[in-house]
């Protein structure tokens, strides 16, 4: 049971396994302001929650230790009691100094590790669109699978697609769920939960929102509002000024 177990997480999560933690949003709010000559201003202020992929094996791996466990007695549960512990602590001094490498990247204003592999964060970020923009990215730090990506599309359009903000469609159960076994004890699909607010004073040529864009002022604001349940990622088309 123990070797099937095993083998069962190896195939389930080996996609994943480039990556050493896999970053997902908790409770959180964000927004996006692109106005027609292309500029652009990003801001995320919540939670990160962070699933830890270096045990490839998550809610298999840990029944599959408890299994042992119990074969090995009190003494088997003490052991693994005190095993839990030493890599809570490792994975807990490895989140605590992330925080302070990412609050020296542009944009992050501030960066807290709360415990239970979950972050608190306040990035703000602006620019210009005459390239393509992410959140989160850090390829030092691992954080290779970004939420939010904003694109050129051709010389005069921009989209913007958040596959962070929505449920993996490739996961029937869940991603979070299964994830809960890889973090320190935070179930991320019981966690994420917020809102996701693109305003601008350009052409919006698509977006998902069933309830449209509302007109404020000068501006177009559509807001999604996500949790965990949301299958659709917040998407939205829009027409800029030429790239020159």
């Amino acid at each position: 049971m123990t070797k099937m177990l095993r083998a069962l997480a190896l195939v389930v999560l080996a996609p994943l396994a480039l990556a050493s933690c896999l970053f997902v949003p908790g409770k959180f709010d964000s927004a996006l302001t692109i106005h027609r000559d292309r500029s652009f201003t990003f801001t995320y202020k919540g939670e990160v929650v962070a699933l830890d992929l270096k045990g490839l094996g998550g809610d298999f791996m840990k029944m599959a230790a408890e299994e042992d466990a119990k074969k090995k007695g009190k003494n088997g549960e003490a052991d693994l009691a005190k095993s839990k512990a030493a890599e809570q602590a490792k994975r807990d001094e490895a989140y605590r100094k992330l925080a302070v490498e990412l609050a020296k990247e542009a944009g992050y204003r501030s960066v807290e590790y709360r415990g239970d592999g979950i972050f608190y964060v306040d990035f703000a970020l602006s620019g210009v669109l005459d390239h393509a923009f992410v959140y989160p990215y850090n390829q030092d730090n691992e954080i290779v699978l970004p939420w939010i990506a904003i694109e050129l599309r051709g010389k005069d359009a921009v989209r913007v697609k958040a596959e962070g903000f929505a449920r993996p469609k490739n996961d029937a159960a869940g991603m979070g769920g299964l994830g809960a076994g890889l973090s320190s004890g935070v179930d991320a699909a019981d966690r994420m939960e917020g809102s996701f607010t693109l305003t601008t004073d350009a052409e919006i040529l698509s977006q998902n929102n069933e309830g449209g864009a509302e007109t404020v002022g000068s501006d177009k604001v559509v807001t999604w509002k996500v949790n965990t349940k949301t299958k659709d990622a917040p998407m939205a088309s829009i027409r800029v000024a030429p790239l020159r």
